[in-house]
């Protein structure tokens, strides 16, 4: 089957109302996948996802000796030795950066050298503060300019004590270092070299999943963990939808007074971006100022929809996102100005959308570029739920996180005419 070249939504006449079943959290499977490995014995992690990101994880740890079989299409089978073997060749993780964070930390415990890699875009991706935090323990590590490739030359062990780590422009720092920290030789404390970091609760995902595995975790305080040498044990875990996928569904509901049922109540989800959805329900009266800083794969979703809210808002706290798959703020503010001139501009890392109700109903031909990013093909579909001639670039960058997408609004009665 050809790819899609372009996608192009036409404006839907009534609300959407129906049922969607957002695929698994991308965020808790590449976690269980490696924490699964990392158990001596066979865990069974259904609800999971599947799509590029969790392919590319499962790929490297099938390298490194790792059994992972996929009964189903939401359903993986992990059986491993407890632990990680070097494989014959360096790990390609593609643009998946939890894999990569991930990975990076757990190399440690490989015995011999091992090169993760990934494409162009993640060659561009920060990595040099948690090498600097695993250099600091005694892990021999290389970056290259601060981003991957990265060289790790493991001993089998983690080692132990305390190991700092600057988590302000990413929590996976964090939960690559605590998860690794629980294959030790001894107890280890991963501290916070200050208050800051981005999306705190990413890093609570991670405790719960590690304790789902047999680890002992204690949060001593706002910045610091201890983790005892506990190993992992195997065990059965479901993986919850995802809340950054639901985001666009939420956004299409109010966008068009519909009622999407995505069979899991917003309260219900644990994952951080779950917290958009109380912002996105105050729509088309959002607030004027919105912190992306703890729900941040939520604010390209938000951003979109504040272009047709009633009054300007303001998103800060978003650094953050010029170091994700792209740079979101620039791809945000220089996309929406493409559908309109002056919708949206950035005042230092702010982004300003200046919003207009009555962009809806309006015809303006528009090519949205996506930046080979998933998160902005899938928030500018939002504009075309109003606006006729949006068209989607590259539209099946959305396979990283979130394959079923256009099929799920094809099946709400969203029209798309596909260009190949």
């Amino acid at each position: 089957m050809d790819r899609a070249k372009a996608i192009t939504i036409t404006p839907t006449r009534a609300p959407l109302i129906g049922r969607v079943t957002p695929p698994g959290s991308k965020s808790i499977t590449n976690r269980v996948l490696l924490l699964a490995a990392l158990a001596k014995g066979t865990s069974r992690i259904t609800g999971a996802l599947k799509s590029l990101d969790t392919k590319l994880m499962a790929a490297a740890l099938r390298d490194m000796g790792v059994g992972i079989e996929e009964p189903d299409e939401t359903s993986f089978t992990v059986t491993s030795t407890g632990t990680l073997k070097a494989p014959g060749k360096p790990l390609y993780l593609g643009n998946a950066g939890t894999a990569m964070r991930f990975l990076t930390a757990a190399l440690a415990l490989v015995e011999g050298e091992v090169i993760a890699d990934g494409d162009e875009h993640m060659r561009k991706r920060p990595i040099g503060p948690l090498v600097t935090a695993l250099r600091s323990v005694g892990i021999a590590i290389s970056d290259t300019n601060g981003c991957p490739p990265v060289t790790v030359r493991g001993t089998g062990r983690f080692g132990a004590g305390r190991i700092e780590i600057d988590g302000g422009l990413s929590s996976q720092y964090v939960s690559a270092l605590l998860m690794a920290a629980a294959c030790g030789t001894g107890p280890v404390e991963v501290a916070l070299t200050g208050t800051e970091i981005g999306a705190r609760g990413y890093v609570d995902l991670t405790v719960a999943a590690m304790k789902a595995f047999g680890a002992r975790v204690e949060k001593l305080d706002e910045a610091t963990w201890r983790i005892e040498p506990t190993g992992y044990v195997a065990t059965d875990f479901y993986v919850e939808p995802d809340a950054s996928a639901a985001t666009y569904l939420w956004a299409a509901e109010v966008l068009t007074g519909g009622r999407i049922d995505l069979g899991v109540a917003p309260e219900d989800f644990t994952q951080p971006d779950a917290k958009a959805q109380a912002v996105i329900a105050q729509f088309p009266h959002l607030p004027a100022v919105i912190d992306g800083s703890q729900m941040q794969d939520a604010i390209p979703t938000i951003a979109v929809l504040a272009a047709f809210n009633e009054t300007p808002v303001r998103f800060v706290g978003i650094a953050n996102l010029r170091v994700k798959e792209c740079d979101r703020v620039r791809a945000l503010s220089t996309e929406l100005a493409r559908i309109r001139p002056g919708l949206a501009h950035e005042e230092g890392d702010d982004l300003i959308v200046s919003s207009d109700p009555a962009l809806a109903g309006q015809t303006l031909p528009t090519e949205i570029e996506t930046y080979s990013d998933h998160r902005i093909a899938m928030s500018f579909a939002l504009a075309g739920l109003k606006i006729a001639g949006i068209t989607i670039l590259d539209p099946d960058c959305v396979g990283k996180t979130y394959p079923g997408y256009w099929k799920a609004l094809a099946g709400l009665g969203v029209e798309l005419e596909e260009r190949t």
